[in-house]
């Protein structure tokens, strides 16, 4: 059986987007007033190296498809982002240019059932309404949150306001990095 993993950048109050720059945001580029540090990087880079696939909703696929496909990088970041395969939750993308993109469509908690049993570990990275719906769906075998210490008091968050049940996380690991960014490991109570 595979994993579903949730990873995302989110800001100390839970905000998750437009953690890049990101046009047409009140907080665009927040993660920017934190430096970057080599060590993220790398924990970044192993991450997307350990996982078979990206899961991603259409916001965040189109956003990574403009972005990834002219970039390079000594490390691999960017050939492993161009050349892993990627699942792309949509009801309303027919086509999808970007290398190795597959379309997800239907009953979309079926088919990530599915696809977690066939692909292995899947990565969703950014995808709000996306990680919502597998947040719902009680389809997230791990939260990984590569948390900002950055409050920005508004902006949509990781979790829907409107969540029906509580849900309790167990926190299993942490990694703490020189300037204050944390790496919050949670798995759900089952």
């Amino acid at each position: 059986m595979g994993k579903l993993i949730v990873t995302e950048f989110v800001s100390l109050d839970g905000v998750m987007e437009a953690p890049g720059g990101e046009p047409g945001f009140k907080h665009t580029a927040w993660t920017m007033l934190v430096p970057f540090l080599p060590e993220m990087g790398a924990f970044k880079l192993n991450e997307v190296l350990k996982a078979d696939a990206h899961l991603l909703g259409r916001v965040t696929y189109e956003s990574f498809a403009e972005a990834w496909p002219g970039r390079d990088d000594p490390d691999g970041f960017a050939a492993r982002m161009n050349t892993m395969p990627k699942y792309v939750v949509s009801s309303t993308l027919t086509e999808l240019g970007w290398n190795n993109s597959h379309l997800v469509s239907g009953n979309v908690a079926e088919r990530v059932q599915e696809l977690k049993d066939e692909v292995g570990e899947l990565l969703v990275a950014g995808s709000r309404t996306l990680v919502h719906t597998l947040h719902e769906h009680d389809l997230v075998d791990e939260y990984r949150l590569m948390v900002f210490p950055v409050v920005l008091g508004s902006g949509r968050r990781l979790f829907p306001d409107d969540a029906a049940d509580k849900r309790i996380l167990e926190l299993t690991g942490i990694k703490k990095f020189s300037n204050g960014v944390t790496v919050q490991t949670y798995t759900p109570e089952r």
